[in-house]
């Protein structure tokens, strides 16, 4: 447990912030041979990395947008993804339903040709025209053909924990509900004061990289003391989650009379999920939610393109998060860039740097670090070279399929669902036999918590994933609080009540 190892007091980077920036970072700088500390005022992943769309992808609206370099960057890096972690990242094919009078057909073939070949595709599909079976079709009557392509879909709050947990391993320090107070640059070295519940207490560092999401530019200014060199526009995403509308495994993108797109996403097998809204938000980042204007607005776009219709009263879930960008004076939130920046600030003998990270997205994560990376690079002029392309995630290790891992699963354990075995396989790919060990009988794993959840994998949460309360696993390490109630995370809290620390459910969102 990273919890019980004692923490050094002088660090060559400390990292703040633990959505997915922020562990990538400290996952590929650890792998360098440096020194890495990763704070985190919440718990890893509780803000935007949990709350986008599950997506790896290109971006195919970008396109219309400029953004050919964001574009062949996700697109590269939607490859690298689906060898680094072939047990949460898996392909998925999408079907944009065509609406002449909002794109015409050649507009949507160039974009579709230029997705197909901006960057190499190795395994993902080509894209297509498809017609589409009007007795058979979920699409409303009058929808009769559209255009098909690949990209992918993705656990995010997991690829966050995973990182973190490459990021332990190659010997970094992660502190989650820890709070940067003020960090203030010393003659040879950066004094970092945190707060715990263990109290107050300093660390030393050669370096801080801010990758605090929402809080970047407020971090500058309020815990260093700085003028931030961008200024952040908080755009609001939310998404609903309804009772599973169609029986394919692909997605949905609809075009929108706003010039939009929102996807209709397969979600947990029982569900679909609609999302993304975009909307300026000026309120408290840990407060954002859905409105009521965002949640008619995906359910008449929903409504518009499928011939099953929802009401609210259908909504099994919902969510939101901000993404936060840097301010390109767009007029409107759905074009502002979804492009990051990385600001470097240094002290009086350009020493003591700090790189802020301002942007970027789920996809395009692990070549931000190494962006981040390089430009540490001139301080530490002996760290180790880039190496996370090609390393894979923890549970790829000895890869051989997601169905052979599901097979042995429940060759060991023959009373238990399929289903259960695939929700192991997909969230800890190889690293399920740290839960399962030598069990033959659900009886060895302990008791049931909730439908599908024994003591053993919360133990292992709890010890080796940083999870401190029901919402950590509910919601994050797991999407299981979609489908228990009152009573089964009541009995969760008493367990982990029992185990010791904080346990209580803060949120269900």
């Amino acid at each position: 447990m990273s919890e019980e190892r004692e923490l050094v007091q002088s660090y060559d980077v400390v990292v703040i912030g633990g959505g997915i920036n922020g562990a990538g970072i400290a996952a590929d700088a650890s792998g360098r041979g440096l020194r890495v500390l990763l704070c985190e005022k919440d718990d890893l992943a509780q803000h935007t990395s949990s709350a986008s769309s599950k997506l790896i992808h290109g971006g195919l609206r970008y396109l219309e947008q400029g953004a050919f370099r964001l574009v062949r960057e996700s697109l590269a890096e939607r490859e690298v993804l689906l060898t680094k972690a072939p047990h949460l990242v898996q392909p998925m094919r999408f079907i944009m339903p065509h609406q002449p009078h909002l794109r015409a057909a050649w507009l949507i073939r160039t974009g579709l040709f230029f997705y197909d070949h901006l960057a190499k595709r190795k395994s993902l599909l080509a894209s297509k025209f498809v017609r589409f079976d009007p007795e058979h079709s979920p699409l409303n009557q009058n929808i009769l053909q559209g255009f098909e392509y690949s990209d992918c879909c993705v656990d995010d709050a997991r690829l966050v924990v995973l990182n973190a947990i490459q990021a332990r391993e190659n010997g970094a320090d992660i502190l989650t509900l820890t709070h940067c107070i003020a960090a203030q640059r010393k003659t040879d070295h950066w004094l970092i004061r945190l707060e715990n519940h263990t109290g107050e207490f300093e660390v030393h560092a050669r370096a801080i990289v801010n990758a605090a999401g929402p809080w970047v530019a407020s971090f500058i200014e309020q815990q260093i003391q700085e003028k931030t060199p961008h200024q952040l526009r908080l755009i609001q995403g939310s998404h609903i989650v309804l009772p599973k509308i169609y029986a394919e495994e692909h997605a949905y993108i609809f075009q929108n009379i706003d010039q939009r797109v929102i996807f209709a996403i397969p979600y947990l097998a029982k569900y679909t999920l609609i999302g993304t809204t975009d909307r300026e938000y000026a309120g408290e980042p840990d407060q954002v939610k859905i409105n009521e204007d965002e949640i008619q607005y995906l359910l008449e776009v929903s409504n518009r393109y499928f011939r099953k219709q929802h009401t609210s009263e259908h909504i099994v879930h919902s969510f939101s998060g901000l993404r936060a960008l840097p301010n390109d004076a767009s007029d409107r939130p759905s074009t502002v860039t979804r492009d990051y920046r990385i600001t470097l600030s240094v002290d009086q003998n350009r020493q003591l740097p700090l790189l802020s990270v301002f942007g970027g997205k789920l996809t395009t994560y692990r070549k931000l670090a190494e962006h981040v990376l390089d430009q540490l690079s001139e301080f530490f002029p002996k760290m180790g070279p880039n190496w996370t392309a090609n390393q894979v995630l923890p549970g790829a290790e000895q890869w051989t399929g997601l169905d052979e891992l599901v097979a042995e699963i429940c060759q060991q354990l023959p009373h238990i669902s399929p289903q259960l075995a695939r929700r192991w396989a997909q969230a800890y790919g190889t690293r399920i036999w740290q839960i399962l060990r030598s069990a033959h009988s659900t009886a060895q794993l302990g008791a049931m918590l909730a439908p599908d959840l024994y003591a053993a994998e919360v133990d292992y949460l709890v010890a080796y994933e940083w999870a401190k309360t029901s919402e950590d696993i509910l919601w994050r390490r797991s999407k299981l609080g979609l489908q228990l109630g009152q009573t089964e995370v009541a009995r969760l809290e008493l367990y982990l009540a029992s185990l010791g620390g904080e346990t209580k459910q803060t949120q269900i969102a």
